[in-house]
């Protein structure tokens, strides 16, 4: 994908994202905080959907600084991109799918965490154009890095079992 096309689309996917994020919040926000029940305010049900959802308008703004630094906000030339976003987005559906119907509860979860996150950015950053091995290991290391993060956090941290 040309550098202009990905900073713009960078711009467009920050923007959508800071969306999600508020809407989070806001719903984190207004969920019972069972303080009637004496329950401690550190175990509201809002509170974890409210710090993932501030995390996400973090990430998304830097991700929309960073690309209106990088020009995000110029012309997008839309005829040259290389698939339809029809496709892109039913290649991701399908990835999808297939991590949550055909990997978890079959495998480890931190395996087909590994595997899914490993899949979705080698297939997205596959290009004609550069380094496809580097692409690769790059996205195996980030892969395994996330499938054991997510995996440690949701145990170890959340106290959640996880299939």
């Amino acid at each position: 994908m040309e550098n202009g096309r990905m900073v713009r689309a960078d711009l467009v996917t920050g923007a959508v994202l800071l969306a999600l994020a508020v809407a989070v919040i806001v719903g984190s926000w207004n969920m019972d905080r069972l303080e009637i029940r004496r329950i401690h305010p550190l175990s509201a049900p809002g509170l974890t959907p409210g710090l993932l959802g501030v995390a996400l308008g973090i990430a998304s703004l830097i991700l929309v600084a960073q690309s209106v630094r990088s020009g995000g906000l110029g012309r997008l030339d839309w005829e040259r991109r290389p698939l339809p976003p029809a496709i892109r987005l039913a290649v991701a559906f399908a990835l999808c799918l297939g991590y949550a119907l055909g990997l978890v509860g079959r495998i480890p979860f931190w395996l087909a965490t590994a595997l899914f996150v490993t899949s979705f950015i080698a297939v997205f950053e596959w290009a004609d154009d550069g380094n496809r091995m580097a692409r690769l290991v790059w996205a195996v290391a980030i892969g395994v890095a996330a499938g054991l993060g997510i995996s440690y956090v949701f145990s170890e941290l959340f106290l959640v079992r996880l299939p």
